[in-house]
């Protein structure tokens, strides 16, 4: 596996700098924003040149787009806001491969109208099933122009809060263009390690022909987030069950800040190199 970060982990405003930052944190792949760049993160333009600077940062620094952020809550009780978020997915997906990426990473949504992230009760109603199945048909039609693909990501707080509920979009939308980004510790909050070892097995199982990236952050033992090996997910077990699948994408971690970017890409090294064993 590629070990990778989040680019926004970093500060600055143009490629170059951000992507240097990441080779010498110590990571060789990147999950880009295109905050990264100047821009707002769903951007309404995005020009030739912006996107051919970003594969040449990258190049220059030895780091792999491995994918690109276009998260916009699919779900948003406003459909003007949902209609917006298509046409920027649109402006994204015209440039990825330009910025040298397939994979555009996904926020399945959440009833809350202010927070894309955030749990809302109406978010396991038939309505928000049908809207998401409408948003993903959209955002698939998409894909399919510009030959890329669009991965979601189980979370508690949206719509898509489980592995089963990933598995049923995919299989209601039966597109080859949805795949997985797979975070452990989106799977639970509060379990006991045997608890979680099961989900995140259970999870790995299901998904496994459609996961195309692997997250790495962690959870606390009251169910707040915290950085990679400084909580209670057990990362031998993940990466054992990622290398049964025969995994080999990258493992990208977030949530952290810039100074603890070194020691976490340490923190992942090592694991990677025990469950290689």
């Amino acid at each position: 596996m590629k070990l990778g970060i989040f680019a926004k982990t970093f500060e600055g405003t143009d490629p170059a700098t951000v992507l240097s930052a990441v080779a010498a944190a110590g990571y060789q792949a990147a999950q880009y924003n295109m905050a990264c760049s100047g821009l707002p993160s769903m951007p309404d333009v995005i020009s030739d040149a912006q996107a051919d600077a970003v594969a040449a940062a990258a190049v220059a620094a030895g780091v792999e787009i491995v994918a690109v952020s276009g998260t916009y809550n699919m779900i948003h009780p406003d459909r003007s806001v949902r209609e917006a978020g298509h046409r920027r997915l649109e402006v994204l997906a015209l440039q990825a491969r330009r910025m040298g990426t397939d994979l555009i990473t996904l926020c399945t949504g959440t009833r809350d109208a202010k927070d894309q992230w955030k749990e809302h009760p109406d978010n396991d109603t038939p309505e928000a099933w049908q809207d998401l199945l409408e948003a993903m048909r959209i955002a698939v039609a998409i894909a399919d122009r510009y030959d890329v693909y669009l991965g979601i990501e189980p979370e508690l707080a949206n719509v898509i809060n489980s592995a089963e509920k990933a598995a049923r979009l995919i299989a209601e939308t039966g597109s080859a263009r949805i795949r997985i980004v797979l975070d452990p510790a989106n799977l639970f909050e509060v379990a006991t390690i045997e608890e979680q070892r099961r989900t995140v097995s259970a999870a790995v199982d299901l998904l496994a022909d459609r996961i195309s990236m692997a997250h790495a952050k962690d959870r606390t033992p009251d169910g707040g987030f915290t950085t990679a090996g400084k909580g209670v997910l057990d990362y031998g077990h993940y990466l054992g069950c990622l290398k049964a699948i025969g995994f080999t994408g990258s493992l990208v971690t977030h949530g952290l800040s810039a100074a603890e970017a070194p020691a976490v890409a340490t923190f992942l090294t090592g694991a990677l190199s025990e469950g290689a064993r």
